[in-house]
């Protein structure tokens, strides 16, 4: 879908803007419009933009990111901030996901199909938390990616919390399979053995 002509410039100058269509954006919008901020998302048929992000954030990619990659097999491979597009009005960017090996494609890849991803994960912030502990879960269950993670900071000495859930593929609801600290041990989607101490973070 071509977007509609842009609205007039605002009060700020310079500043242009697009007039969302009558039915929402797409998936092609996403990745045609011109000058949206880095890691805008799709979220039926609205734009969503990323606010900055906490240093806990940003660590706490890295740290699982790297953790995945130790171990992850041939056949996966291990993403972050990518979109993935779940349907024609639908194009979120999980914080990590781990996809089927023959998705990657190309260097110049901006995006990956839902069938594709084996695992999202979403690092939360202050302003995803709805999005994250609920939008997007539904979402993704809905497109059948098997494993979600959502990761949180928790009490007084920022510890960090990931809870697993795994899909009921009659259903198409996610299931809680466990609360982490301190370890994040997994035999799903591979096996996965990683630090998650707020000690692991002090030293990124």
């Amino acid at each position: 879908m071509t977007a509609e002509p842009l609205a007039e410039p605002t009060a700020e100058p310079g500043s242009r803007w697009p007039v969302p269509p009558r039915d929402g954006y797409t998936v092609d919008d996403l990745f045609t419009l011109p000058d949206l901020p880095p890691h805008t998302e799709l979220i039926d048929g609205s734009l969503v933009f990323v606010s900055p992000q906490r240093d806990f954030h940003s660590t706490m990619i890295d740290l699982l990111v790297t953790g995945l990659r130790r171990t992850v097999p041939k056949g996966m491979k291990v993403r972050r901030e990518m979109t993935v597009v779940l349907d024609r009005r639908n194009g979120p960017e999980p914080d990590i996901s781990v996809v089927r090996a023959e998705a990657v494609r190309s260097r110049e890849q901006t995006r990956f199909d839902a069938a594709d991803v084996l695992l999202a994960a979403e690092v939360v912030s202050p302003d995803s938390e709805a999005r994250d502990r609920d939008t997007k879960p539904h979402k993704y269950a809905a497109a059948g990616i098997p494993h979600y993670w959502l990761v949180e900071m928790t009490g007084t000495n920022h510890q960090p919390v990931v809870r697993t859930y795994e899909l009921d593929p009659l259903s198409k609801t996610y299931a809680l399979t466990g609360t982490h600290r301190d370890q994040l041990k997994l035999g799903v989607p591979y096996d996965i053995d990683i630090d998650i101490t707020p000690e692991a973070l002090d030293e990124l």
